[in-house]
C-alpha cells in the first residue's frame, strides 16, 4: 500500500486541475489511473472491488486511499481525488464548493451497510436493545451487570476504530442524540493517516482487541467482521460473537437481529446506513470506469458477498428443463 505523500505526488503527475493548464486527457472507463478514497470502515470491499476491476481491465490502475471519514471528504473536497466512498453524501455546502469549480457531480447509493457490536466468546450477553447501546455510549451504562445481574464481566470496554470515524458519527447523531460518553476508547489516535491494508488496521485491531477481553464492547463496519468463505452470508468470523440488537423494549431470541445482509435489506437490523459512491469528474474517464463497475451488477455481487445489502437488485437466470 502506497503512503500518502507518495499517492499524492503522484497525482500531481498525472491528474488535471482546474486551475492548472489545459492537459489533455489519456484516460479511458478501462483505462490509465486514478486515484479513489474510501472511508478506512469499508476497506475490505472497497478493495475487492479494485482488484476485480483491475483484474478485468489491465491498462487500469485504480490507487485506493483509506482514511478517516474527515480526512477522506477532506480530500475530495481539496479535488485531490475525484471518487470517494463514505456513509454520508455531501453536504449542500460541500455540493456548492464543487459546482463553483464548475464541476458535475453524481452521487448514488452504493449498498446498505452496518454497525455491528462484537463481544469477546466468552461473554454470553449476545441480545441487546437499542435502547441500552444508547445508555452505554452516553456512559449511563457502563458495567455488564447493570444489563445482566448474573454478569461476572465488569466494566464494559467500549472500543472503535479511530476518532471522528463514520462509525463514531453515526452512533453519536442516529442512536445518541449528539452526545457520547468518555466510556468509548480508539484503537487509532489519529483519524487524519491513510491506512495500509498490509498492516493492522484499527477495524481489525478492534477484532482481536475484543477477541482477547472478555468484557470488552467492539463497534465495527460489519464487511469486517463477514465469513469470507460463506457464500450464503449467513455468519461472521469465529473470533467474535456478534450481538443480536431489538428495536423493543426488552431483547428476546425472537425480535433481535444480527447484522446479515437480509435482515439490513429487509431493515430488520436497526444500526443500518447508506453507503454511497460520490464522483466529481464524471467525462468519461478512469473514474467514471470504476464507479460504473461499482454500482453496475459484478460491483453490486461484491457488495453482496461483503455481507452488505446492495443498493440494485441482483438478478439470476435459471434455466429449466422442461419435463417429458
Amino acid at each position: 500500500m502506497k503512503r500518502l505523500s507518495f499517492i499524492l505526488f503522484i497525482l500531481s503527475l498525472v491528474l488535471y486541475s482546474c486551475s492548472g493548464p489545459k492537459v489533455t486527457r489519456t484516460d479511458t472507463p478501462t483505462s490509465g489511473l486514478a486515484a479513489i478514497v474510501a472511508d478506512e470502515c469499508f476497506a475490505p470491499i472497497v478493495q475487492e472491488q479494485v482488484d476485480v476491476f483491475e483484474a478485468l481491465n489491465r491498462d487500469a490502475t485504480i490507487i485506493p486511499i483509506y482514511t478517516g471519514e474527515n480526512q477522506a471528504f477532506d480530500l475530495f473536497m481539496k479535488d485531490s481525488v475525484r471518487v470517494i466512498i463514505a456513509a454520508r453524501e455531501l453536504t449542500p455546502n460541500e455540493g456548492l464548493i464543487i459546482k463553483e469549480r464548475n464541476r458535475v457531480v453524481r452521487s448514488q447509493k452504493y449498498g446498505t451497510d452496518a454497525i455491528a457490536l462484537i463481544v469477546n466468546k466468552a461473554n454470553t450477553d449476545t441480545l441487546i436493545t437499542v435502547a441500552d447501546i444508547k445508555r452505554i455510549m452516553t456512559g449511563e451504562v457502563r458495567t455488564w451487570k447493570e444489563l445482566n445481574p448474573k454478569s461476572s464481566l465488569g466494566e464494559i470496554a467500549v472500543t472503535f476504530d479511530s476518532p471522528n470515524s463514520s462509525t463514531v458519527r453515526y452512533l453519536r447523531d442516529s442512536i445518541c442524540g449528539g452526545k457520547l460518553g468518555n466510556n468509548l476508547k480508539a484503537r487509532a489516535s489519529d483519524s487524519t493517516r491513510t491506512i495500509d491494508l498490509s498492516e493492522r488496521t484499527p477495524n481489525q485491531q478492534v477484532i482481536d482487541y475484543v477477541a482477547s477481553t472478555p468484557n470488552a464492547l467492539g463497534i465495527i463496519g460489519v464487511n469486517w467482521i463477514s465469513n469470507p468463505s460463506d457464500t450464503t452470508n449467513l455468519s461472521f468470523i469465529n473470533k467474535i460473537n456478534v450481538m443480536a440488537v431489538s428495536r423493543a423494549e426488552e431483547a428476546t431470541d425472537r425480535n433481535s437481529y444480527q447484522p446479515l445482509a437480509a435482515y439490513i435489506g429487509l431493515e430488520k437490523y436497526p444500526l443500518s446506513r447508506s453507503l454511497y459512491i460520490i464522483i466529481s469528474d464524471v467525462r468519461g474517464g478512469l473514474p467514471s470506469g470504476f464507479v460504473n463497475f461499482a454500482a453496475g451488477e459484478r460491483g453490486q455481487r461484491i457488495v453482496y458477498k461483503a455481507g452488505l445489502y446492495p443498493a440494485y437488485g441482483l438478478t439470476r437466470v435459471v434455466s429449466v428443463r422442461p419435463s417429458l
